[in-house]
């Protein structure tokens, strides 16, 4: 997809364009344009689309207005994904260069790079392809609010600027200006604007115009004189003078490059604006700016870019091959040419002294001691010099302003990618081959450079495929690079040979972590917290808040390390007991008001504790195994992460754990666990054989799983005679959960009405152990029976309290899910569509996505945009196939309920009858209940409603009222007029009759 504000707003993706309607929503895009790429804050948003001029105008609630605009622009635009959510605010997930405004930006600074290293043809060619994307003004239907003003302003000034560069570019080049008459009208509509004159005349003496030449610039003389009683500048001066002389003049009258030793670029420079940003307003403000970051990043590169940004007197100094600290000084003399005994600091000080000068270091981590002395002496000797170094740390000289460099953001690294790629073959990869090669990247640009390079001999899957051994792979760089940036090893171990040895000890031990670290987390494994903060100083690891991480590139090389020396075992080992340690003291603290905080500090470790976990399993240690999913089951239930919690639990509970109490007691909690999990996934099919021995039922845990188990198999009355004497817990949160298998025990009856009145006690009994997650999943079942009922204003006040709820611990995709459905049941459409919309957005699991595009479908159908759901069904197709059985179910009802109303009722029948076997299967009275509302549909348009009404009444039976907000339910029940009778008789039946009934529907249909 590709954005325009160079002109009237326009959008376009394959060849199409899309319109974007209402002059707020258009302001709302063109303001996420700006920052593509980028995250724009929420009160950023608000405050340029609602000014302070604005707020009478403005909405109530700028927040829910602004929600409700993001909506309205994701349904606008041909690839709503591009529009995402983050927790701060919102990105427009698009490659700066696809919006015209920023193409422009770096083809006119790449041209005028170019003109400045003396490149003219080069400059000319990317300053015509800036200029050729102007349409008009920039924002032109845009509305006049300050923030489109100001770019419209800023944007206005660089095409001026742009227009100079080409046109000084062009006389150099051909002695002629691409468009003169252009010049000639800018010059008249800024007729004080000096380089605008002065090439004005170069241009109208290069083509033999010489009169009007002079014309011109007495014009201009006059004009300042009258105005501002002020006189032409000496170059513009100079230029008269030859032309009152009748000397012939330069065909180019363009400055020269300053003296210094930048050389022009050979490769497009991709990204990095910020960074270029902080460099230049560091060194408005500081006389010393060092850019500090891992091997690899791409510093050297952002420091001649800088350089070359700020412009003037550059000499770049490549301290990478000097060995001695002493030569430092001599490296610097033989860059400005000082030869000979000339070569001291004094010599350096007289060359430096003349004239204002950038004097760039480059690699200077290896020497830093001896740079920082020179540095700081030459700074303290030369008023009119700067100094840019480039260090995996600081220097330390005083005054010394710091410019940390990050890898690339996901956008600049699959644009760099894909540019060096077109380098070496024809054809760029695929986007998403692309997208997979560069997350294992971490963004670093050598790293990216090298693998695009292999792509002359390798197709992207099998360098995909291959980066496991990264270090292998990512070899042969350029040859005329340093040996250090030749392969992706040597990067590495530069950085890693210049750690002290306990520094190479702790960066060993800390690369047994899977994510991140905290200073607590890296002591349990033996690591001093100010060792870690020099790692961070080294550039070994980044800081991310209170936490730090390695990047995988030198986590695999740590590894690496560690298995040659044979410590590999000992550091994994100590890593696992480190996060087997945190799980079990943050269990207890989830079953209660501190479930929130404990939940986020073990969201934030769950690649620590995942590969805890894998490792106990990959060495045996069932004991370390049992009790870390014995103590994480809980947490993976909150996060929603049911499937995964259900499989990894399984593997756990099929080894054996010892016979000792404590383990046994462990793996009673993780078969719980595993329960709990696998009955919210819909997979309690087999799981008497995953639990293996009866569990003991003398303890609350053990009589909660038997529940389970007995609801699974049909056994009511033996799963509430476990549950009953345990009842009465003094604990409110033990007892909610019994209650909540009781439910459980209620549903598998058959019939929601049976287990309302243990789901309304468990409630009571999660609100008062000060629990949230519980509670707010009750009160989604509650609102469920309350919108079944009829009830719609109850199940919304319930949904709203467990929306609160549900926010406040970090609602997990999933949940937003089972929230959409529920605002459908209660007929609030467009509050289901935001949510569900927000999980396609935010990039949240493959399942959670194809779960809430087959919810989006649905609505698109009530919409009766048959179309789009058919697309949206088409991208949620892998659910249908390979998914959990609830999945599968939903699918094949949805695309069912799409065949009726797109008027084919035979495939509609079979992918009903499909869904219908499932759900049954499942033995889940709500989900046979949706699933029967579309036979009902299939019926009604094959001409059976009589045959309709009674399935929609026997869905009414089985799930405790009628669901009348639903939109399906009311539109069928608007059709049957008739045959009232027949449902009233069908909604009165007992659960399991209506089941039998609805069997016996599906068993015809499916004939």
């Amino acid at each position: 997809m590709r954005v325009g504000i160079l002109g009237p707003l326009r959008v376009a993706a394959d060849g199409r364009s899309a319109g974007v309607g209402g002059p707020r929503v258009r302001a709302l895009l063109a303001r996420l344009a700006l920052a593509a790429g980028r995250t724009v804050g929420h009160r950023a948003l608000i405050g340029d689309l609602w000014p302070e001029a604005d707020v009478a105008a403005g909405p109530e609630n700028p927040a829910a207005a602004l929600h409700s605009l993001v909506a309205r622009l994701r349904r606008a635009l041909p690839e709503p994904g591009v529009l995402r959510s983050e927790p701060a605010g919102y990105r427009l997930d698009l490659p700066a260069e696809a919006v015209d405004a920023v193409l422009f930006e770096r083809l006119s600074r790449e041209g005028r790079d170019a003109l400045r290293g003396g490149q003219h043809a080069v400059a000319v060619e990317h300053l015509g392809r800036a200029l050729d994307l102007w349409r008009g003004d920039p924002l032109a239907d845009v509305p006049a609010l300050p923030y489109a003003e100001a770019a419209a302003v800023r944007i206005g000034e660089l095409r001026l600027g742009a227009v100079e560069d080409r046109a000084e570019a062009g006389i150099a080049l051909s002695g002629e200006v691409p468009d003169l008459a252009a010049l000639q009208e800018l010059a008249a509509g800024h007729p004080l604007r000096e380089r605008l004159r002065t090439l004005l005349v170069s241009a109208l003496d290069a083509q033999g115009r010489r009169a009007e030449a002079l014309y011109a610039y007495e014009e201009y003389r006059l004009r300042l004189a009258e105005d501002l009683g002020a006189a032409p500048g000496p170059e513009l001066r100079a230029l008269h003078l030859r032309l009152l002389r009748e000397e012939r003049t330069p065909a180019a009258r363009h400055r020269t490059a300053p003296h210094g030793n930048l050389r022009a670029p050979l490769t497009a420079f991709i990204g990095r604006e910020d960074e270029r940003a902080l460099v230049a307003e560091r060194l408005s403000r500081y006389r010393m700016a060092t850019l500090v970051g891992t091997g690899g990043v791409g510093k050297t590169r952002l420091a001649s870019v800088a350089a070359a940004d700020i412009g003037g007197r550059v000499w770049l100094v490549e301290l990478g091959d000097v060995t001695d600290p002493g030569d430092v000084p001599r490296a610097v003399a033989r860059t400005l040419g000082l030869a000979g005994p000339a070569d001291s600091v004094p010599a350096l000080v007289d060359a430096l002294s003349a004239a204002d000068t950038l004097l760039v270091l480059d690699c200077c981590e290896h020497v830093a001691d001896a740079a920082a002395r020179l540095a700081e002496d030459l700074l303290g000797r030369c008023p009119r010099l700067r100094i840019l170094a480039t260090s995996r740390e600081p220097l330390g000289v005083p005054g010394e302003a710091l410019c940390p460099v990050p890898p690339l953001t996901p956008a600049e690294a699959r644009t760099l990618f894909t540019d060096r790629v077109l380098a070496v073959r024809p054809d760029a990869p695929p986007a998403e081959a692309v997208a997979r090669i560069c997350r294992r990247l971490d963004g670093l640009p050598l790293a990216i450079e090298l693998a695009a390079a292999r792509l002359r001999s390798m197709t992207p899957e099998a360098l995909a495929a291959g980066l496991d051994d990264r270090f292998r792979v990512l070899t042969g760089g350029a040859r005329t690079a340093p040996p250090r940036h030749r392969t992706l090893r040597e990067v590495v171990a530069w950085s890693w040979d210049l750690l002290t040895p306990v520094e190479r000890e702790a960066a060993e031990r800390l690369s047994a972590f899977a994510s991140g670290i905290t200073p607590p987390t890296a002591e349990h494994v033996g690591v001093a917290a100010e060792t870690l903060y020099s790692l961070v100083d080294r550039s070994l690891l980044e800081a991310d808040g209170d936490r730090y991480r390695m990047l995988d590139t030198i986590r695999e090389y740590g590894v690496r390390r560690l298995a040659a020396t044979g410590r590999l075992k000992a550091a994994r080992t100590a890593h696992a007991a480190c996060f087997l340690d945190l799980a079990e003291r943050a269990e207890p603290h989830l079953r209660g008001p501190g479930q929130s905080a404990w939940a986020a500090r073990l969201a934030a470790d769950e690649g620590n504790l995942a590969a805890a976990l894998g490792y106990a399993r990959e060495t045996g240690d069932t004991g370390t195994a049992v009790r870390l999913g014995a103590a994480l089951g809980l947490y993976w239930a909150i996060r929603g992460d049911h499937v995964g919690a259900a499989v990894r639990l399984r593997a756990v509970l099929g080894a054996s754990a010892g016979d000792s109490g404590p383990l046994r007691r462990a793996r009673s909690r993780a078969a719980a666990a595993y329960l709990l999990n696998a009955a919210f996934a819909g997979g309690l099919a087999d799981a008497r054989s995953v639990v293996g021995p009866p569990p003991d039922t003398s303890e609350p845990v053990g009589a909660f799983a038997a529940a389970l188990l007995a609801a699974a198999e049909d056994r009511i009355a033996d799963g509430a005679a476990v549950l009953t004497p345990h009842l009465a817990h003094p604990d409110p949160w033990t007892r909610a959960m019994l209650l909540l298998a009781r439910a459980f025990l209620g549903g598998a009856a058959g019939g929601v009405d049976r287990g309302t009145g243990d789901v309304e006690s468990a409630a009571a009994a999660f609100r008062e152990a000060g629990e949230s997650w519980g509670r707010s999943l009750l009160l989604m079942s509650l609102a469920h029976a309350r919108s079944a009922a009829g009830d719609t204003a109850a199940a919304a006040a319930l949904l709203a309290e467990a929306s609160e709820l549900a926010r406040g611990l970090g609602t997990h995709h999933g949940q937003r899910v089972w929230l959409a459905m529920a605002h459908v049941d209660t007929g609030e459409l467009d509050r289901a569509r935001d949510r569900l919309e927000e999980v396609v957005a935010e990039a949240a699991s493959a399942r959670q996505v194809a779960l809430a595009r087959i919810c989006l479908a649905d609505l698109a159908r009530h919409e009766g945009d048959l179309a789009r759901a058919g697309r949206l069904l088409e991208r949620a197709r892998e659910a249908g196939r390979g998914g959990e059985p609830a999945d599968r179910a939903l699918y094949a009802a949805a695309v069912g309920a799409l065949a009726a109303a797109s008027g084919d009722p035979d495939a509609a029948a079979r992918r009903v009858c499909e869904a219908f076997g499932v759900a049954d299967a499942l033995a889940d009275p709500p989900m046979i209940a949706e699933v029967a509302v579309g036979t009902a549909g299939v019926l009604l348009a094959r001409g059976r409603p009589e045959r309709a009404a009674r399935v929609l009444g026997a869905a009414h039976a089985l799930r405790g009222g009628p669901n009348p907000a639903h939109p399906d339910v009311a539109r069928i029940r608007r059709a049957l007029p008739d045959h009232r009778a027949v449902y009233d008789r069908a909604s009165r039946l007992p659960p399991e009759a209506a089941l039998a009934a609805l069997r016996e529907e599906h068993d015809r249909a499916a004939r």
